[in-house]
């Protein structure tokens, strides 16, 4: 008999097999949400844009005082390896998610009697998923429905937001909140002032007479699909800013979208109930996807569509 070859994970500097990788129960990522992470996700299973990714789970770490005792080299080297391990196993057409994250380590006072022999040093684990399209198939044809709670976003004098962590019961909180209104519904934050600020897992955008908005980041995470999208619109002469603005501006824009790595970019055709420009996904988001796809030489819709890819 044969025994079926197991996703491996990279845990504390060892790789072993998914089924043995396990955390205590008081490591600091679950006693304090003490965690910094980032997502990667591969086009044709290889990884897109790893190195930035790394690059900004390394800055976070520096601005939480926290040493893996590798480089960003040596982590990014144990990712590839881990992907190319994994990656054998998916299926045709499969793509991998893939998750870095770093705890402060095991927590000693909540280990109690354990807690002498505790491991303090980091918590340092990259693993994958196979990516579920199918979550996004709907949003993607008719578009998302975000939204504003009574929740409000993480306040930047509380800790940086362009720290990428997993302290996130706001973001649950907010898109239970959201839940109410609308099942199929997820939460955009605002500020304590009123800004629109971002989703539990993208960066929100609109565009108002051909000019793409983001919120400034002084209240968002800089995320890399948010990036790309500013590298695109360059690329196709459209203009984009960053100012701060309201759920007003958000009812009267021409169309939005939230950018995120594991689907890029999705449509946002209604917010509080109201259609946004027409209630269609719109021709900004079309272009940007486009370009997107032809990037990663592969359709990008299509993809999320369940259908077999080819170079767009």
């Amino acid at each position: 008999m044969t025994t079926a070859i197991e996703a491996t994970v990279f845990l504390n500097g060892q790789f072993v097999p998914a089924s043995q990788a396990h955390l205590a129960i008081f490591d600091a990522g679950i006693v304090l949400g003490a965690t910094v992470t980032e997502m990667t996700r591969t086009f044709r299973q290889r990884p897109w844009r790893l190195h930035d990714h790394l690059e900004r789970l390394f800055r976070s770490l520096r601005y939480t005082r926290l040493n893996i005792g590798m480089s960003l080299a040596e982590f990014e080297a144990a990712t590839l390896r881990l992907v190319e391990h994994n990656a054998a196993l998916l299926p045709a057409g499969g793509e991998l998610g893939i998750v870095h994250f770093v705890t402060a380590g095991e927590f000693p006072v909540y280990a109690g009697s354990a807690g002498r022999t505790a491991r303090t040093t980091p918590t340092v684990c990259a693993h994958t998923f196979p990516m579920p399209f199918e979550l996004w198939r709907k949003k993607a044809e008719h578009g998302q429905h975000l939204v504003t709670p009574s929740i409000r976003h993480v306040p930047p004098q509380c800790y940086d937001p362009k720290m990428k962590y997993r302290s996130r019961m706001h973001y649950y909180l907010a898109d239970q909140e959201a839940r109410v209104a609308d099942p199929d519904a997820a939460a955009l934050l605002l500020d304590l002032q009123g800004n629109v600020t971002e989703t539990g897992g993208s960066n929100f955008l609109i565009v108002e007479r051909g000019v793409i908005v983001s919120p400034t980041t002084t209240n968002i995470l800089p995320g890399i699909s948010r990036g790309m999208v500013m590298e695109l619109a360059r690329e196709l002469d459209i203009a984009f800013v960053e100012r701060d603005f309201q759920v007003y501006n958000v009812i009267n824009a021409d169309e939005a979208f939230t950018a995120s790595t594991p689907y890029c970019l999705l449509p946002v055709t209604r917010i509080n109930g109201l259609p946004i420009g027409d209630g269609h996904p719109g021709p900004v988001y079309q272009r940007l996807l486009a370009a997107w796809s032809d990037k990663v030489g592969l359709d990008i819709a299509a993809q999320i569509r369940g259908e077999p890819v080819a170079n767009p």
